[in-house]
């Protein structure tokens, strides 16, 4: 079995037989420009390393960080959003205005109530401007009122847009079975502002395995752990959030053996940090929660945090002393961006670093992102016109921008990952200090001399030399690394996490500061380290936490080992409701029915929930699927009658992927 994990600065391979264990694994560098040449740069490499035929395959699993970090830094293509049956202030519920952004939104009469019955839908605005739309967007997302009671309005204007623009359409009902129509309007946002990453990511994969003669079943992690085929998880790159970090869950659980820990996964944009609790990830009932949106997604309850080996390092300003400041934003590593484009970034450090004082742009640069042109849709002149001169290769600040005002146009360009900021890193820093190689070391020392002779409010400079600067980068990444850990644990124990690591007493307890009272803290189970970066930057985690670190042998791999250990999955929901007396009503995804008994009616949700449960896994690639069905009745009792108020019946149906025949190890 192949698992591979595409992450936004490494794609990881792992070659895994379930009796021989890790054959082989390799690491490439992600290739945002084109995703199939990082993939290929994995595979072959550990095909090599295993000397392992490709036809031997017989399955494919993926995992990515790549919907995760889209979101944590704010990227994706630009959607409009339709509104059925809503009004303008409801954008200003669950975040819903903030994560539209400049994204066109439109309203349209309709929707239903509780109980299915609809208010009459006009699609006149919609006939109007669909085609104008569909030339500034890259997808559209529909969310109709009450919608997961009677979907009929979603589909019928879905289906209208689909016909006229030919682009991806994402409607609410078809992700979420929950209430709270602005929150399953963001989740159906978010959808369609990732469907075209995850498409590039799947073709890429589909193209490199039929060009290697690797014909297995190629399936997805999904951000509660479990594995879908990759045309589910194209339809529904949402559920894709969150996925490295599952499969790094199951992956930990697999190569540790601890039942009970807290895992923390270090990459290059993100820091994912999660419980394993009885051998188990805790699933995060309110729904994921990544970049600042609390969506409807299913997914382990994991806190993301915007750290890592290539975080943006950058001063605090307007105080005397300020403070270095990692993330949330990714960069590309200085050392990277001169191992790819070589004199192009070392002629201009070199040449910043013989100025004699320190300017505001110094070792920082940006360049094309590679996303094809098309996703450019929709940008202001300004922002166009600085697209345009934007190069494969780094540019300057200090010669791109003409003005400090296109400083924030470039962020905007950033932000739709049409662009790439260059910048210095925790990996530079690793380099200065020979603790990473692999990349221009010149470059990242370059960049940490520049940052070193910066001022503070005294006119100090901030280091007296490269290597101090770089030293308290990454003693600065593990001093976050634990508070962040920290939180995740507060944060389990009912508790605000993110206000009690700021407070005085928590940060003396966490520095163990010497004083006439003494603090201490400690967590209550050990921590499992996962990254390839983890040993550099966990090795002194112990001593702010009190508690073990364990890095288990293929740490740097488990997010990929995760991907071919775990299980298909899938659970859908119907509900059963009682619009008036005498008559009960099965709502799902696909319609509603009436029926004159509460038994007839609860009989009909699970015999159809079982059908839809078992034909959804074998289309996200079980084989032999086992069914579980749960009622949920609510009821209440007066004087000894019972008066039923509504239930929901779910099905699950869960099996091992389906493996090509022609499997040999």
């Amino acid at each position: 079995m192949l698992g591979i994990d595409t992450g936004g600065t490494y794609t990881d391979a792992v070659l895994y037989g379930e009796r021989a264990g890790v054959v082989a694994k390799a690491k490439a560098l992600t290739t945002r420009h084109d995703l199939a040449e990082g993939i290929a740069g994995a595979v072959d490499a550990v095909l090599a390393r295993a000397a392992a035929r490709p036809g031997a395959i017989g399955l494919v699993s993926m995992s990515t960080t790549l919907a995760t970090n889209a979101l944590v830094e704010g990227q994706g293509g630009r959607v409009a959003l339709v509104m059925i049956g809503f009004k303008e202030a409801d954008l200003e519920r669950a975040g819903l205005r903030g994560a539209l952004g400049s994204d066109p939104v439109l309203f349209l009469p309709g929707g239903h109530d509780v109980h299915g019955n609809e208010t009459p839908l006009d699609t006149g605005a919609l006939e109007e401007q669909v085609e104008a739309l569909g030339r500034s967007v890259t997808a559209f997302a529909v969310c109709a009122y009450f919608a997961v009671r009677n979907p009929a309005h979603e589909i019928v204007v879905r289906d209208l847009i689909r016909a006229a623009t030919g682009l991806p359409v994402t409607a609410s009902h078809e992700l979420s079975a929950q209430l709270g129509g602005p929150r399953r309007a963001l989740t159906t946002l978010l959808n369609a502002r990732l469907v075209s990453l995850i498409d590039r990511l799947v073709a890429a994969t589909e193209g490199f395995l039929e060009a290697r003669g690797i014909a297995a079943p190629l399936m997805v992690v999904r951000g509660d752990g479990a594995l879908v085929s990759a045309a589910f998880a194209r339809a529904r790159p949402i559920e894709t959030i969150l996925s490295g970090p599952a499969a790094s869950l199951v992956g930990a659980r697999h190569l540790t053996g601890l039942t009970d820990a807290i895992v923390s996964d270090i990459g290059g944009t993100t820091t994912d940090i999660a419980v394993l609790q009885d051998g188990h990830p805790r699933i995060d009932p309110e729904g994921a929660s990544v970049g600042g949106h609390r969506t409807m997604v299913e997914a382990v309850a994991m806190r993301t945090f915007g750290l890592g080996g290539d975080s943006e390092v950058a001063l605090e300003e307007g105080v005397l002393k300020p403070r270095l400041l990692l993330g949330p934003r990714r960069v590309v590593p200085l050392s990277l961006a001169a191992h790819l484009h070589g004199d192009a970034v070392l002629v201009v450090l070199r040449r910043q670093g013989e100025r004699a004082t320190a300017a505001r742009h110094d070792g920082r640069f940006a360049c094309l992102s590679g996303v094809p042109a098309r996703y450019a849709a929709g940008l202001t002149p300004g922002e166009r016109a600085l697209h345009e001169r934007l190069e494969t290769a780094p540019q300057p600040l200090e010669s791109l921008l003409t003005s400090n005002a296109q400083l924030a146009t470039l962020g905007r360009l950033v932000a739709r990952g049409l662009a790439l900021l260059v910048g210095f890193t925790p990996s530079d820093a690793a380099h200065v200090l020979e603790r990473q190689s692999g990349w221009n070391a010149e470059a990242a020392r370059l960049g940490a001399m520049l940052f070193a002779r910066r001022r503070d409010g005294n006119g100090m400079a901030l280091a007296p030399s490269p290597e101090v600067f770089s030293a308290r980068v990454l003693d600065g990444l593990t001093r976050r690394s634990a508070e962040a850990l920290l939180e995740t644990a507060l944060c389990e124990d009912g508790l605000d996490g993110g206000s009690l690591v700021m407070d005085p007493l928590m940060r003396r307890a966490l520095d163990r500061e010497v004083g006439m009272v003494r603090l201490g803290l400690a967590l209550d189970r050990p921590v499992i380290g996962l990254g390839a970066s983890a040993p550099l930057h966990y090795a002194k985690l112990p001593e702010f936490l009190g508690q073990e670190c364990v890095l288990p042998e293929h740490a740097d791999v488990a997010n990929a080992i995760g991907a071919v250990v775990g299980q298909v999955r899938v659970r859908i929901e119907a509900h059963v409701g009682q619009p008036r007396e005498g008559v009960f009503r099965v709502g799902t995804a696909g319609a509603i029915h009436d029926f004159n008994g509460e038994e007839e009616a609860m009989s009909f949700a699970e015999e159809m929930l079982r059908a839809e449960a078992f034909e959804r896994a074998v289309a996200a690639g079980a084989q032999d699927a086992e069914l579980r069905v749960a009622r949920d009745v609510r009821a209440v009792e007066t004087d000894g009658q019972r008066t039923f108020v509504e239930a929901f019946v779910t099905a699950e149906a869960a099996g091992r992927p389906r493996v090509a025949r022609h499997r040999d190890a």
